[in-house]
């Protein structure tokens, strides 16, 4: 493979739009930058639309497939299907509408999950359903926790593949879905902070019955409005929130006095939506593989940069108050971890510097981006460092 900093120097003018060479943007974790097609493809949505009215479904239709497409190609997914939604939220709250809460009440999940189903779990546990929540940490231990505190009442279990606050990739799902396949309960993990950035194959790891969540705002560059739910392909679930694209599967079908639904992915279909989302992911897509950006390709860059960037900060003497991450890189997701109670406050001197990182509670996170230069970290570092001393 090229080298790395090469790469990035060659992409650049590809996001021109979003000025990556004008200001660092260490927020690959959060938004990366878009590249200059998909701005093309936004327009190419609106023309669509004037030209075609309502016949543009069909166009719209085909970006989505390339979406799914994408997501199980990412997944290593040969056995399941994909419901897109607009962000995860709707589609967790299609997916825990669907689990038998009159016969069990019980959800296991982490104290480290995102905020789109901490906040949905908090607010059930206000109820009749009892949420217990486990120590994200230490990973290493993380599905033998979860599965310790699962009884005959447990709904589900709930878990992030690499947790949102630390970049740790949590080990052992395939052990833990086949736990919990022998006791039937099911398995929804997040996988948001994993696709597009760590290899995984949920056929090697036999999760062919385990539900998946996540999206392309991140590490996929494809901006807002493409999230998915993986579900596996013979699910005959009955969601409460339903939309009526859940009915396509079943429209030549007879109305019975019963609600219809579809298997796999229909049966979590929403409604009419904002195309414009599936188009700019469609055309980042052909872009990446124009790239020859595989998965693997990527991690190989994110790992090269998280080293780097590793290396630049161990060079210089740091407060007693920052505490660097460990340089245990491969066990991690796409950024690196600085604990410190100042990290908002850092967040906000490193603007000023036209630098862009974000924080989490007391964790700064810096996250590169296959478009971010070896240049722009060492400044980025040296700039951290002043404004740490400030």
């Amino acid at each position: 493979m090229m080298d790395w900093n090469t790469i990035a120097e060659q992409l650049q003018p590809h996001y021109s739009h979003f000025n990556v060479q004008g200001r660092i943007l260490l927020t690959g974790h959060s938004h990366q930058a878009w590249p200059n097609i998909a701005r093309e493809a936004q327009l190419k949505a609106y023309d669509d639309a004037a030209l075609l009215v309502d016949d543009k479904w069909s166009r719209a239709f085909e970006k989505a497939n390339a979406v799914r497409d994408f997501y199980l190609q990412r997944l290593g997914d040969t056995q399941g299907e994909i419901a897109l939604g607009t962000n995860t939220q709707e589609l967790l709250v299609r997916w825990l509408s669907a689990l038998p809460w009159r016969e069990k009440n019980r959800i296991v999940t982490t104290d480290g999950e995102f905020h789109s189903m901490r906040r949905l779990l908090d607010r059930l546990n206000e109820t009749d359903v009892d949420v217990v929540q486990v120590s994200a940490h230490p990973v290493a231990t993380l599905t033998d926790r979860l599965l310790a505190q699962v009884d005959d009442r447990t709904a589900a279990v709930m878990c992030s593949l690499v947790m949102f606050q630390s970049s740790e990739f949590v080990p052992n799902t395939g052990a833990l879905a086949e736990s919990l396949r022998q006791k039937g309960v099911p398995l929804l993990l997040d996988a948001y902070h994993l696709v597009n950035v760590i290899p995984f194959s949920m056929d090697d790891e036999n999760l062919h019955d385990v539900f998946v969540v996540g999206g392309g705002y991140k590490y996929c560059q494809f901006g807002e409005g493409n999230c998915f739910l993986r579900v596996p392909k013979q699910c005959d679930w009955r969601p409460l929130v339903t939309g009526w694209y859940a009915e396509f599967a079943t429209l030549d079908q007879a109305p019975g006095k019963q609600v219809q639904y579809g298997t796999g992915r229909w049966a979590f279909e929403g409604s009419t939506y904002d195309p414009t989302s599936h188009y700019r992911a469609a055309s980042v897509i052909e872009f990446f593989q124009n790239q020859g950006f595989s998965v693997e390709v990527l991690r190989d860059i994110s790992q090269a940069q998280l080293k780097f960037l590793t290396g630049e900060l161990q060079q210089y003497e740091w407060p007693n108050d920052i505490e660097l991450p460990s340089d245990d890189i491969a066990k991690r997701g796409g950024f690196l971890v600085i604990k410190t109670a100042r990290a908002s406050a850092l967040v906000t001197a490193l603007r000023a510097q036209n630098i862009f990182a974000d924080s989490r509670g007391d964790s700064l996170r810096l996250g590169p981006a296959p478009y971010i230069t070896a240049q722009q970290l060492k400044d980025a570092v040296r700039i951290l460092h002043q404004v740490v001393l400030s």
